[in-house]
């Protein structure tokens, strides 16, 4: 196997990215907006040091790894998810620690597109550093997708769309029940993934009916508790909604319409919820974007995912699928989705399939966001 430039790559440094990429998963909802990074030194074809980005503000993968390495990482290959950064931020250029450590060669997953941060490769390449770029690209670019799309796409918060449907695509059973489709394992899941999102958006309609909390309450917690995001163009939810009543207690933002009665949108103002106006569904994700909000989780309901989906919104689906059948009057998981003849369907990509106790995740991205190389 080799990079771009035809360097090639070891299968102990391809084991050592692998191991890199689990690593780095551990920084999940503790790093943004930095990206999850994962390192691991190499001697040889021996594992000697790892470690990965822990906490924003905190020692980046490639200096923990070296602490880790020690005098070991003299001479040694460094394996790292992404191009090690040459700028002075919170913490000092990796680069720097590099060349300290002696490392006679670093291999890269993904260049870094941040206009701040990059330039690490070259740096190391004018010092006598041999540096390779490329290996497993795909698998750290799905990895760091929200970060990648926030460098290419300055307009809109990169967006997840998670559906938990039975095998013949329905959210709720004819009665409109969708508690619980899925089993406690993805449900415990769902809380993990909340923690590494900036905002967790629903519709009005579920708000109402559903009455959730957004919060997440997992293993991890995360360093700030992403923002709730109610899509209700009425402006019809009211202060018995836990949503509202907790407004004041957990960032709460509901995006209405130009139309919504001014009263209504005051009464949600004066118990804490922040309420945006704009013109469109696309409109109202730039206004989350202009507000700090990188990254949505969408949950439903399904009008509102239909709709995201409809104008080509939706940037990756995490789709649970549970072993049952609710039949054709249970609520579809994609009402009134336009057709589209087979050879211009749009094809998204697999980046993970695997079970969540008697569920399946899937999770599809529309696109891959890779680095130039």
């Amino acid at each position: 196997m080799s990079d771009s430039k035809g360097s090639a790559f070891t299968l102990a440094e391809a084991e050592a990215m692998r191991h890199a990429l689990d690593l780095a998963r551990r920084g999940w909802g503790r790093v943004a907006p930095n990206p999850l990074v994962g390192a691991v030194v190499l001697r040889g074809d021996a594992v000697v040091g790892e470690g990965w980005h822990a906490e924003f503000g905190g020692p980046h993968a490639e200096v923990a790894a070296l602490a880790s390495a020690g005098r070991r990482a003299r001479g040694g290959t460094l394996v790292v998810t992404l191009e090690p950064c040459a700028h002075h931020g919170k913490t000092p250029p990796c680069t720097d620690a590099i060349l300290a450590a002696g490392m006679a060669r670093v291999v890269a997953a993904l260049r870094d597109p941040d206009p701040e941060a990059h330039g690490g490769a070259v740096s190391l390449r004018q010092r006598g550093v041999d540096v390779a770029i490329g290996l497993l690209a795909e698998q750290a670019a799905a990895l760091n997708a929200p970060f990648l799309f926030s460098r290419f796409e300055p307009n809109r918060p990169f967006v997840a769309l998670k559906l938990a449907t039975s095998i013949d695509g329905r959210i709720a059973d004819a009665a409109g029940r969708s508690q619980w489709v899925s089993g406690e394992e993805a449900r415990a899941y769902v809380h993990w993934l909340r923690a590494g999102f900036d905002a967790i958006a629903v519709g009005g309609t579920t708000a109402l009916q559903d009455n959730p909390r957004l919060t997440v309450r997992g293993t991890v917690t995360p360093r700030k508790p992403p923002v709730r995001v109610v899509f209700d163009r009425r402006a019809m939810l009211n202060p018995g909604v836990t949503l509202v009543a907790t407004a004041r207690e957990v960032p709460t933002w509901v995006m209405s319409s130009l139309e919504a009665p001014a009263a209504s949108v005051t009464a949600l103002e004066q118990n804490g919820v922040r309420v945006f106006r704009p013109a469109s569904l696309a409109a109202g994700l730039s206004l989350l974007r202009e507000a700090g909000i990188q990254s949505v989780l969408c949950e439903g309901g399904g009008a509102l995912g239909a709709r995201l989906l409809a104008d080509g919104l939706v940037d990756r689906l995490y789709w649970v699928q549970a072993p049952v059948w609710l039949g054709d009057d249970a609520v579809p998981a994609f009402p009134g989705m336009p057709a589209a003849p087979l050879q211009q369907a749009p094809r998204w990509i697999a980046v993970e399939r695997r079970s969540l106790g008697p569920d399946t995740l899937l999770v599809l991205d529309k696109r891959l966001c890779l680095p130039g190389s």
